[in-house]
Protein backbone atom coordinates (compact mmCIF):
# COMPACT_ATOMS: atom_id res chain seq x y z
CA UNK A 1 0.00 0.00 0.00
CA UNK A 2 1.60 3.52 -0.25
CA UNK A 3 1.65 5.88 1.78
CA UNK A 4 2.21 9.61 1.95
CA UNK A 5 5.54 9.86 1.66
CA UNK A 6 5.97 7.71 -1.31
CA UNK A 7 3.34 9.86 -2.84
CA UNK A 8 5.99 12.63 -2.63
CA UNK A 9 8.90 10.68 -3.32
CA UNK A 10 7.41 10.07 -6.52
CA UNK A 11 6.10 13.59 -7.01
CA UNK A 12 9.33 14.69 -6.63
CA UNK A 13 11.62 12.98 -8.95
CA UNK A 14 10.17 14.74 -11.75
CA UNK A 15 11.50 18.12 -9.79
CA UNK A 16 14.92 16.37 -9.31
CA UNK A 17 14.94 15.06 -12.41
CA UNK A 18 14.36 18.67 -13.84
CA UNK A 19 16.84 20.60 -11.75
CA UNK A 20 19.66 18.01 -12.42
CA UNK A 21 19.06 18.38 -16.37
CA UNK A 22 19.08 21.98 -16.02
CA UNK A 23 22.23 21.90 -14.04
CA UNK A 24 24.18 19.55 -16.32
CA UNK A 25 23.24 21.71 -19.32
CA UNK A 26 24.90 24.81 -17.23
CA UNK A 27 28.04 22.79 -16.06
CA UNK A 28 28.35 21.86 -20.02
CA UNK A 29 28.10 25.39 -20.98
CA UNK A 30 30.89 26.48 -18.32
CA UNK A 31 32.65 24.03 -19.62
CA UNK A 32 32.61 24.62 -22.93
CA UNK A 33 33.51 27.69 -22.74
CA UNK A 34 36.36 27.44 -20.28
CA UNK A 35 37.49 24.85 -23.11
CA UNK A 36 37.03 27.91 -25.88
CA UNK A 37 39.74 29.60 -23.50
CA UNK A 38 42.06 27.10 -22.84
CA UNK A 39 42.09 26.39 -26.13
CA UNK A 40 42.74 29.75 -27.07
CA UNK A 41 45.78 29.90 -24.73
CA UNK A 42 47.22 26.49 -26.20
CA UNK A 43 46.48 27.67 -29.86
CA UNK A 44 48.70 31.43 -28.76
CA UNK A 45 51.44 29.34 -27.59
CA UNK A 46 51.93 27.32 -30.47
CA UNK A 47 51.69 30.25 -33.03
CA UNK A 48 55.05 30.73 -31.02
CA UNK A 49 56.36 27.27 -31.01
CA UNK A 50 55.88 27.03 -35.02
CA UNK A 51 57.51 30.42 -35.53
CA UNK A 52 53.85 32.16 -37.03
CA UNK A 53 54.65 34.67 -34.85
CA UNK A 54 57.80 35.68 -33.61
CA UNK A 55 59.12 35.38 -30.40
CA UNK A 56 60.02 39.06 -30.15
CA UNK A 57 56.94 40.27 -31.02
CA UNK A 58 55.22 37.64 -28.56
CA UNK A 59 57.04 38.95 -26.06
CA UNK A 60 56.28 42.57 -26.63
CA UNK A 61 52.56 41.65 -26.76
CA UNK A 62 52.49 39.74 -23.52
CA UNK A 63 54.70 42.87 -21.80
CA UNK A 64 51.97 45.13 -22.97
CA UNK A 65 49.14 43.15 -21.33
CA UNK A 66 50.95 42.00 -18.20
CA UNK A 67 50.01 45.36 -16.23
CA UNK A 68 46.46 45.30 -17.77
CA UNK A 69 46.35 41.44 -16.66
CA UNK A 70 47.21 42.66 -13.12
CA UNK A 71 44.73 45.19 -12.97
CA UNK A 72 42.07 42.79 -14.23
CA UNK A 73 42.30 40.12 -11.53
CA UNK A 74 42.74 42.60 -8.81
CA UNK A 75 39.97 44.65 -9.24
CA UNK A 76 37.99 41.34 -10.20
CA UNK A 77 38.62 39.89 -6.77
CA UNK A 78 38.69 43.26 -4.64
CA UNK A 79 35.10 43.21 -6.01
CA UNK A 80 33.96 39.47 -5.47
CA UNK A 81 35.25 39.93 -1.98
CA UNK A 82 33.04 43.53 -1.38
CA UNK A 83 30.05 41.18 -2.61
CA UNK A 84 30.87 38.67 0.18
CA UNK A 85 30.94 41.28 2.45
CA UNK A 86 27.78 42.21 0.98
CA UNK A 87 28.66 46.22 0.03
CA UNK A 88 26.87 45.90 -3.60
CA UNK A 89 23.75 44.46 -2.15
CA UNK A 90 23.64 46.87 0.45
CA UNK A 91 23.52 49.77 -2.00
CA UNK A 92 21.01 48.16 -4.43
CA UNK A 93 18.85 47.46 -1.48
CA UNK A 94 19.23 51.11 -0.36
CA UNK A 95 18.64 52.32 -3.96
CA UNK A 96 15.29 50.37 -4.10
CA UNK A 97 14.21 51.71 -0.48
CA UNK A 98 15.18 55.67 -1.44
CA UNK A 99 13.06 55.02 -4.73
CA UNK A 100 9.92 54.27 -2.61
CA UNK A 101 7.91 52.29 -4.89
CA UNK A 102 8.38 55.11 -7.78
CA UNK A 103 9.53 53.55 -10.74
CA UNK A 104 11.42 56.65 -12.61
CA UNK A 105 13.04 56.84 -9.27
CA UNK A 106 14.15 53.67 -9.64
CA UNK A 107 15.37 53.68 -13.10
CA UNK A 108 17.49 56.48 -12.21
CA UNK A 109 19.01 55.27 -9.50
CA UNK A 110 19.59 51.86 -11.11
CA UNK A 111 21.44 53.93 -13.67
CA UNK A 112 23.28 55.52 -12.03
CA UNK A 113 24.60 52.81 -9.87
CA UNK A 114 25.48 50.60 -12.46
CA UNK A 115 27.35 53.27 -14.34
CA UNK A 116 29.79 54.25 -11.63
CA UNK A 117 30.23 50.49 -10.88
CA UNK A 118 31.35 50.41 -14.77
CA UNK A 119 33.38 53.37 -14.79
CA UNK A 120 35.44 53.31 -11.26
CA UNK A 121 35.65 49.36 -10.73
CA UNK A 122 35.43 47.86 -14.20
CA UNK A 123 32.47 46.62 -17.11
CA UNK A 124 33.13 43.05 -15.77
CA UNK A 125 32.50 43.88 -12.38
CA UNK A 126 29.26 45.10 -13.43
CA UNK A 127 28.59 41.96 -15.30
CA UNK A 128 29.75 39.59 -12.77
CA UNK A 129 28.38 41.27 -9.57
CA UNK A 130 25.91 43.14 -10.08
CA UNK A 131 23.74 41.53 -12.69
CA UNK A 132 23.37 38.56 -10.25
CA UNK A 133 22.99 41.85 -7.52
CA UNK A 134 19.92 43.41 -8.99
CA UNK A 135 18.61 39.97 -10.41
CA UNK A 136 17.45 39.09 -6.49
CA UNK A 137 16.74 42.46 -5.60
CA UNK A 138 13.87 41.76 -8.45
CA UNK A 139 11.73 39.12 -6.22
CA UNK A 140 12.51 41.25 -3.27
CA UNK A 141 11.09 44.36 -4.33
CA UNK A 142 8.09 42.37 -7.01
CA UNK A 143 10.18 44.28 -9.59
CA UNK A 144 10.34 42.51 -13.14
CA UNK A 145 13.67 40.91 -13.56
CA UNK A 146 14.34 41.62 -17.16
CA UNK A 147 14.52 45.58 -17.22
CA UNK A 148 16.91 45.36 -13.79
CA UNK A 149 19.06 42.48 -16.41
CA UNK A 150 18.91 44.78 -19.30
CA UNK A 151 20.54 47.64 -17.11
CA UNK A 152 23.37 45.91 -16.62
CA UNK A 153 24.01 44.67 -19.84
CA UNK A 154 23.64 47.91 -21.68
CA UNK A 155 25.37 50.00 -19.21
CA UNK A 156 28.37 47.12 -18.40
CA UNK A 157 28.86 48.52 -22.25
CA UNK A 158 28.17 51.62 -23.03
CA UNK A 159 29.45 53.11 -19.64
CA UNK A 160 32.48 51.80 -20.11
CA UNK A 161 34.27 54.97 -22.33
CA UNK A 162 35.39 57.37 -19.44
CA UNK A 163 38.41 55.93 -17.81
CA UNK A 164 41.20 53.85 -18.28
CA UNK A 165 39.95 51.65 -15.63
CA UNK A 166 36.44 51.48 -17.33
CA UNK A 167 37.15 48.66 -19.92
CA UNK A 168 40.54 46.31 -20.81
CA UNK A 169 40.52 48.31 -24.15
CA UNK A 170 40.54 51.72 -22.86
CA UNK A 171 44.34 50.39 -21.19
CA UNK A 172 44.89 50.01 -24.78
CA UNK A 173 43.75 52.77 -25.91
CA UNK A 174 45.27 54.64 -23.34
CA UNK A 175 48.63 53.77 -23.77
CA UNK A 176 48.49 53.72 -27.19
CA UNK A 177 47.70 57.71 -27.65
CA UNK A 178 49.77 58.19 -24.32
CA UNK A 179 46.72 59.67 -22.05
CA UNK A 180 46.72 59.70 -18.09
CA UNK A 181 43.75 58.64 -16.78
CA UNK A 182 42.95 62.71 -16.04
CA UNK A 183 43.34 63.29 -19.58
CA UNK A 184 41.35 60.81 -20.77
CA UNK A 185 38.27 61.37 -18.96
CA UNK A 186 38.76 65.25 -20.33
CA UNK A 187 38.81 63.50 -24.31
CA UNK A 188 35.89 61.03 -23.61
CA UNK A 189 33.80 62.88 -21.24
CA UNK A 190 31.36 63.88 -23.70
CA UNK A 191 30.92 60.66 -26.07
CA UNK A 192 30.64 58.83 -22.70
CA UNK A 193 27.30 61.27 -21.59
CA UNK A 194 26.23 61.08 -25.62
CA UNK A 195 26.43 57.29 -25.00
CA UNK A 196 24.53 57.52 -21.71
CA UNK A 197 21.62 59.41 -22.59
CA UNK A 198 21.53 57.25 -26.01
CA UNK A 199 21.23 54.27 -23.31
CA UNK A 200 18.83 56.05 -20.91
CA UNK A 201 16.34 56.73 -23.99
CA UNK A 202 16.42 53.63 -25.28
CA UNK A 203 16.38 51.65 -22.16
CA UNK A 204 12.96 53.23 -20.99
CA UNK A 205 11.33 52.48 -24.05
CA UNK A 206 12.21 49.32 -24.69
CA UNK A 207 11.83 48.01 -20.96
CA UNK A 208 10.92 50.14 -18.12
CA UNK A 209 8.10 52.45 -19.18
CA UNK A 210 4.46 51.48 -17.72
CA UNK A 211 3.62 49.25 -21.32
CA UNK A 212 6.75 47.08 -20.74
CA UNK A 213 7.32 46.64 -17.01
CA UNK A 214 3.59 45.42 -16.11
CA UNK A 215 3.41 47.74 -13.28
CA UNK A 216 2.29 50.85 -11.94
CA UNK A 217 4.65 50.89 -8.72
CA UNK A 218 7.04 48.20 -6.85
CA UNK A 219 6.90 47.38 -2.92
CA UNK A 220 10.42 48.76 -1.14
CA UNK A 221 12.26 45.68 -0.41
CA UNK A 222 13.46 45.45 3.61
CA UNK A 223 16.58 46.89 4.54
CA UNK A 224 19.54 44.48 4.83
CA UNK A 225 20.90 44.74 8.26
CA UNK A 226 24.81 43.51 8.23
CA UNK A 227 24.70 42.22 12.07
CA UNK A 228 27.60 40.23 13.05
CA UNK A 229 30.58 42.29 14.58
CA UNK A 230 32.77 40.54 12.31
CA UNK A 231 30.30 41.25 9.12
CA UNK A 232 30.33 44.70 9.62
CA UNK A 233 34.35 44.95 9.79
CA UNK A 234 34.60 43.04 6.43
CA UNK A 235 31.59 45.35 4.95
CA UNK A 236 33.49 48.89 5.85
CA UNK A 237 36.85 47.24 5.12
CA UNK A 238 35.91 45.88 1.74
CA UNK A 239 33.50 49.37 1.13
CA UNK A 240 36.34 51.19 1.92
CA UNK A 241 39.32 49.67 0.06
CA UNK A 242 37.06 50.36 -2.80
CA UNK A 243 36.57 53.89 -2.20
CA UNK A 244 40.28 54.34 -1.70
CA UNK A 245 41.02 52.61 -5.17
CA UNK A 246 38.36 54.91 -6.92
CA UNK A 247 40.23 58.22 -5.59
CA UNK A 248 43.02 56.57 -6.33
CA UNK A 249 42.70 56.47 -10.36
CA UNK A 250 43.20 59.78 -11.48
CA UNK A 251 46.64 59.78 -9.54
CA UNK A 252 48.27 56.25 -10.29
CA UNK A 253 48.45 56.72 -13.87
CA UNK A 254 50.11 53.58 -15.69
CA UNK A 255 50.32 52.26 -11.77
CA UNK A 256 46.97 51.58 -11.78
CA UNK A 257 47.31 47.65 -11.32
CA UNK A 258 49.38 48.03 -8.62
CA UNK A 259 46.56 50.14 -6.82
CA UNK A 260 43.68 47.59 -7.91
CA UNK A 261 46.16 44.53 -6.08
CA UNK A 262 46.98 46.88 -3.10
CA UNK A 263 43.54 47.16 -2.53
CA UNK A 264 42.52 44.22 -3.08
CA UNK A 265 45.20 43.06 -0.64
CA UNK A 266 43.58 44.73 2.14
CA UNK A 267 40.57 43.06 2.12
CA UNK A 268 41.91 39.49 1.45
CA UNK A 269 44.02 40.22 4.40
CA UNK A 270 40.58 41.27 6.43
CA UNK A 271 39.08 38.22 5.34
CA UNK A 272 42.21 35.60 6.20
CA UNK A 273 41.71 36.91 9.66
CA UNK A 274 37.62 37.41 10.32
CA UNK A 275 36.98 34.71 7.42
CA UNK A 276 38.93 32.12 6.00
CA UNK A 277 35.92 30.01 4.47
CA UNK A 278 35.53 32.97 2.20
CA UNK A 279 38.72 32.57 0.42
CA UNK A 280 38.65 30.56 -2.37
CA UNK A 281 41.13 29.86 -5.70
CA UNK A 282 37.46 30.65 -7.73
CA UNK A 283 38.20 34.59 -6.57
CA UNK A 284 40.60 34.69 -9.61
CA UNK A 285 39.51 35.21 -12.70
CA UNK A 286 41.54 32.69 -14.51
CA UNK A 287 39.31 32.21 -17.00
CA UNK A 288 39.72 35.64 -18.07
CA UNK A 289 43.42 35.86 -17.73
CA UNK A 290 43.57 32.96 -19.73
CA UNK A 291 41.05 34.28 -22.98
CA UNK A 292 42.91 37.59 -22.94
CA UNK A 293 46.82 35.97 -23.09
CA UNK A 294 45.69 33.82 -25.44
CA UNK A 295 43.43 36.56 -27.71
CA UNK A 296 46.86 38.95 -27.44
CA UNK A 297 49.37 35.99 -29.11
CA UNK A 298 46.32 34.44 -31.82
CA UNK A 299 44.97 37.76 -32.76
CA UNK A 300 48.62 39.16 -33.55
CA UNK A 301 49.41 36.23 -35.62
CA UNK A 302 46.42 36.27 -37.47
CA UNK A 303 47.15 39.82 -38.10
CA UNK A 304 50.72 38.90 -39.77
CA UNK A 305 48.53 36.43 -42.38
CA UNK A 306 45.94 38.43 -43.83
CA UNK A 307 44.01 39.69 -41.00
CA UNK A 308 45.62 43.36 -41.56
CA UNK A 309 44.80 43.93 -44.64
CA UNK A 310 41.20 43.03 -44.27
CA UNK A 311 41.24 45.31 -41.49
CA UNK A 312 42.49 48.22 -43.46
CA UNK A 313 40.05 47.55 -46.13
CA UNK A 314 37.25 47.84 -43.37
CA UNK A 315 38.60 50.44 -41.44
CA UNK A 316 40.53 52.78 -43.83
CA UNK A 317 42.66 55.33 -43.61
CA UNK A 318 41.07 58.40 -43.99
CA UNK A 319 41.57 60.58 -40.89
CA UNK A 320 38.37 62.63 -41.31
CA UNK A 321 35.13 62.86 -39.79
CA UNK A 322 33.55 59.87 -42.57
CA UNK A 323 36.76 57.60 -41.60
CA UNK A 324 35.77 58.39 -37.44
CA UNK A 325 32.08 56.85 -38.08
CA UNK A 326 34.01 54.56 -40.56
CA UNK A 327 36.22 53.04 -38.12
CA UNK A 328 33.67 53.14 -35.14
CA UNK A 329 31.25 51.38 -37.63
CA UNK A 330 33.99 48.39 -39.01
CA UNK A 331 34.49 47.89 -34.80
CA UNK A 332 31.20 47.57 -33.60
CA UNK A 333 30.69 45.17 -36.59
CA UNK A 334 33.69 43.04 -36.04
CA UNK A 335 32.61 43.19 -32.44
CA UNK A 336 29.42 41.68 -32.81
CA UNK A 337 30.87 38.87 -35.53
CA UNK A 338 33.69 37.85 -33.90
CA UNK A 339 34.01 39.73 -29.60
CA UNK A 340 35.47 43.04 -29.03
CA UNK A 341 38.88 42.75 -27.76
CA UNK A 342 39.98 40.61 -31.05
CA UNK A 343 38.35 44.07 -32.84
CA UNK A 344 40.20 46.29 -30.94
CA UNK A 345 43.28 44.78 -31.47
CA UNK A 346 42.71 44.34 -34.88
CA UNK A 347 41.90 47.35 -35.78
CA UNK A 348 44.11 49.02 -33.49
CA UNK A 349 46.89 47.48 -35.37
CA UNK A 350 46.31 48.97 -38.75
CA UNK A 351 45.51 52.74 -37.51
CA UNK A 352 48.34 54.96 -38.12
CA UNK A 353 50.42 56.27 -34.81
CA UNK A 354 49.19 59.79 -34.95
CA UNK A 355 44.80 59.60 -36.11
CA UNK A 356 43.84 59.39 -32.48
CA UNK A 357 40.28 60.71 -33.13
CA UNK A 358 40.07 57.31 -35.56
CA UNK A 359 41.49 55.40 -32.65
CA UNK A 360 39.32 56.36 -30.13
CA UNK A 361 36.26 56.23 -32.79
CA UNK A 362 37.61 52.65 -32.96
CA UNK A 363 37.39 52.39 -29.51
CA UNK A 364 33.89 53.83 -29.07
CA UNK A 365 32.77 51.12 -31.57
CA UNK A 366 33.89 48.56 -29.66
CA UNK A 367 33.06 49.45 -26.58
CA UNK A 368 29.56 51.11 -26.69
CA UNK A 369 28.87 48.59 -30.10
CA UNK A 370 29.12 45.06 -28.36
CA UNK A 371 25.53 44.63 -27.93
CA UNK A 372 23.69 43.00 -30.10
CA UNK A 373 25.04 39.36 -30.02
CA UNK A 374 25.12 37.30 -26.91
CA UNK A 375 29.09 36.67 -28.13
CA UNK A 376 30.15 40.50 -28.91
CA UNK A 377 31.31 41.10 -25.16
CA UNK A 378 32.31 39.33 -22.52
CA UNK A 379 30.33 41.55 -20.37
CA UNK A 380 27.00 40.40 -22.27
CA UNK A 381 27.94 36.75 -22.40
CA UNK A 382 28.66 37.35 -18.36
CA UNK A 383 25.25 38.69 -17.65
CA UNK A 384 23.71 36.25 -20.12
CA UNK A 385 25.05 33.81 -17.83
CA UNK A 386 23.38 35.22 -14.78
CA UNK A 387 20.04 35.67 -16.35
CA UNK A 388 19.97 31.93 -17.34
CA UNK A 389 21.14 31.14 -13.65
CA UNK A 390 18.59 32.77 -12.03
CA UNK A 391 15.87 31.15 -14.24
CA UNK A 392 14.75 34.70 -16.65
CA UNK A 393 14.74 33.83 -20.26
CA UNK A 394 15.67 36.71 -22.38
CA UNK A 395 14.15 36.71 -26.02
CA UNK A 396 17.45 37.00 -28.42
CA UNK A 397 14.87 38.56 -31.24
CA UNK A 398 13.60 41.39 -28.81
CA UNK A 399 17.95 41.55 -27.71
CA UNK A 400 19.24 41.32 -30.84
CA UNK A 401 16.54 44.04 -32.37
CA UNK A 402 16.55 46.24 -29.24
CA UNK A 403 20.73 46.56 -29.36
CA UNK A 404 20.57 47.26 -32.73
CA UNK A 405 18.59 50.19 -32.04
CA UNK A 406 20.74 51.22 -29.43
CA UNK A 407 24.09 50.77 -30.63
CA UNK A 408 23.46 52.69 -33.92
CA UNK A 409 22.20 55.46 -31.76
CA UNK A 410 24.80 55.22 -29.02
CA UNK A 411 27.45 54.86 -31.58
CA UNK A 412 26.23 58.13 -33.74
CA UNK A 413 25.86 60.19 -30.81
CA UNK A 414 29.32 58.97 -29.40
CA UNK A 415 31.50 59.97 -32.39
CA UNK A 416 29.34 63.06 -32.92
CA UNK A 417 30.52 64.33 -29.43
CA UNK A 418 34.33 62.74 -30.00
CA UNK A 419 34.51 65.24 -33.12
CA UNK A 420 32.69 68.04 -31.74
CA UNK A 421 34.74 68.57 -28.66
CA UNK A 422 37.82 67.39 -30.24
Amino acid sequence: MSTGHDQDAVAARPRADTISRRLRAKLAAVALLDWIRVGLLVAGVLCVLTGLLPAAEAEDSLRRIAPLLLFLGSVIVLAKLARHAQVFDVIATRLAIVGRGNYVALFLLCVAFATATTVFLNLDTTAVLLAPVFLALAPKARIAALPLAMTTIWLANTASLLLPVSNLTNLLAADRVMLAAPDFAARMWAPQLASLAATMVVLWLCYWRRGKRGADRYLPPTPIRVAEPRDRALFWISGVACLLFILAIPFVHESIGYAAAVAALVVVVAFAVLKRDQLKWSLVPWQLLILVTGLFLVVPTVSRHGLAEVMTALIGTDESALGSFRAAAAGAGLSNVVNNLPAYVAGEAVIAPGAHDQLLALLIGTNVGPIITPWASLATLLCLESCRAFGLRVSMGRFVLTGSVLAAVALTAAVGALLLTG
